[in-house]
């Protein structure tokens, strides 16, 4: 009985607030909180109808009587012409050229990164960072040229014509490494920076140098935030498609060698959409198979890096 007289007594006095300080309608906030809604659902249901257009006419693929699903993931001849459906042909080469691009990417990305947050003065930084980031604004198309009228004549001026092919994964991959060189540069550069700055006094009181203290101090606090870096750099390489369309060739093969033509996943997809399929047409049909196979490839990647932000996260007060 009291505890309802109290509470009774409690919207009294709300009710008998000061006009000030009642809750007053906010009309404006309610319509922004609408919209940001609405934004999220628009992603959401745009990434749900991929998925269904993906896995539904993957599905017409693999019901075909002319797919075999172990042929499909266990051999290397991709000829859908004559019926021969092995997907390792396109996924060697896809990571081939993704090998090659974190070669280049990771350890340049991770040392200018360490140089923006530990060497760099604010003035430098302002500058370089803006700078660095302006090779990720580049046209994709033009990194393929570039590999093209560039790199591979630079690889064949080094290792030799008989050596090297005009298209060639390794080219393909080398430049693929530039363009994602200020995505991990860019994250690595934000998660070593949000070290404390008390981690950096600590060591230096304790007689650290500047180098030391960011490679056995910052570098291993900020862990989580370059491997989750590292492993979205590795999901935007396999998923570039401009580069290797034009520098790394136009048809499956399954070969290790990194400076022969090999088609990769994204490239074929290009090649194929590109010239006159009919749309019942199992050529058709593997083309949704391939960015099934891509859709899920990106996506354990992105699991990967969700976890491993988990586990290796550091908290400080």
């Amino acid at each position: 009985m009291a505890t309802t007289l109290s509470a009774k007594a409690l919207t009294r006095r709300a009710t008998s607030a000061p006009p000030e300080l009642r809750r007053k309608p906010r009309p404006l906030e309610v319509l922004i909180q609408a919209f940001f809604f609405a934004c999220g659902a628009v992603s959401i249901l745009t990434t749900i109808g991929i998925v269904y257009v993906l896995g539904s006419e993957a599905w017409l693929f693999f019901r075909s009587p002319e797919v075999d699903l172990v042929e499909f993931f266990t051999t290397t001849s991709w000829v859908p012409a004559v019926g021969q459906f092995g997907i390792w042909s396109l996924v060697n080469a896809t990571m081939m050229t993704t090998t090659f691009a974190m070669i280049v990417a990771l350890p340049l990305g991770l040392a200018s990164a360490i140089y923006l947050s530990e060497y760099a003065s604010p003035g430098v930084r302002n500058v370089l960072k803006p700078v660095l980031e302006i090779l990720a604004g580049i046209p994709t198309v033009v990194y393929g040229y570039f590999a093209l009228t560039f790199m591979t004549p630079l690889l064949r001026a080094i290792l030799g014509r008989d050596v090297v092919e005009i298209y060639n994964t390794a080219s393909a991959g080398l430049v693929m490494g530039i363009l994602i060189l200020p995505l991990v540069s860019s994250m690595s550069e934000d998660a070593l920076s949000a070290v404390p700055r008390s981690l950096r006094e600590a060591a230096y009181a304790l007689g650290a140098t500047r180098l030391e203290t960011a490679v056995r101090i910052v570098v291993p606090a900020a862990l989580s935030g370059i491997t989750a870096a590292f492993i979205l750099a590795v999901s935007r390489a396999v998923g570039e498609t401009m580069i290797v369309a034009i520098a790394a060739g136009a048809g499956p093969a399954f070969t290790f060698n990194p400076f022969k033509a090999a088609e990769t996943m994204t490239g074929h997809i290009v090649r194929i959409s590109g010239g006159d399929l009919s749309y019942d047409s199992i050529d058709y049909d593997s083309i949704f198979a391939i960015g099934l196979l891509l859709f899920l490839m990106t996506l354990a990647l992105n699991l990967i890096s969700r976890a491993i932000m988990r586990r290796f996260r550091e908290v400080y007060e």
